[in-house]
């Protein structure tokens, strides 16, 4: 596959944080969430060390990539990772103990499940989280780094293709398409038809009795 030069300009970029710890030998994983914001479905954490070369060409926050890049990447990256990991915190546990700390909950058990030594965690946006190495939180890191990036679209098709499962039990809400999130159509089912098992109870208050 022939990769553009300013392809390869923008994963320097994007790896340059990442190579102050390679550069030192440190074992670095990359971690991010997806799912804090939906109405149904699990808060999913990827963890992944990825090596130095090769790098993964369109490599990025996952929101800014189109479901086939983020799918083909996704396999690219299970291939090329010295380690990976998710973890899975549902919205049984979101509701007893709330979003934010579900979601630490998961960053320990992914970081828990990763199976190497890392001493460096470059993490979007978190602080304080329960895990045994040094945590480098980046405001927006799935743009920023190139682990974190990876890491991103490790969660995001994994809880993506969860909820495509989800839609064939539960189609009235549309989940193959809104991931779960708040859309009009969503919120709509929801009313019309009441929560089912994987709606989170502590955030459709506003629309269901």
């Amino acid at each position: 596959m022939k990769v553009s030069e300013k392809e390869l300009l923008r994963l320097t970029e994007l790896s340059k944080i990442d190579k102050t710890y390679w550069d030192q030998g440190l074992i670095l994983a990359g971690m991010d969430e997806v799912g804090r914001g939906p109405l149904a479905g699990p808060v999913v954490v990827g963890c992944v060390v990825m090596p130095p070369e090769p790098l993964l060409p369109y490599v990025n926050d996952s929101k800014k990539l189109s479901e086939k890049r983020r799918e083909a990447l996704y396999e690219q990256i299970l291939a090329t990772s010295l380690a990976h990991s998710t973890a899975w915190v549902g919205p049984e546990v979101i509701d007893e103990i709330n979003i934010l700390e579900a979601t630490k909950r998961g960053f320990a058990e992914a970081f828990s499940k990763i199976g190497l030594p890392v001493t460096d965690v470059l993490i979007d946006a978190l602080r304080g989280l329960d895990i045994p190495a040094r945590q480098h939180p980046l405001i927006h890191g799935d743009a920023l780094t190139y682990s974190i990036g990876a890491a991103s679209i490790l969660a995001k098709v994994a809880r993506d293709r969860y909820m495509i499962e989800q839609d064939a039990l539960y189609p009235q809400y549309g989940f193959a398409r809104n991931k779960g999130y708040g859309t009009a159509e969503h919120i709509a089912a929801l009313r019309e038809y009441g929560p089912c098992p994987i709606h989170r109870r502590s955030f459709i208050g506003h629309f269901v009795p």
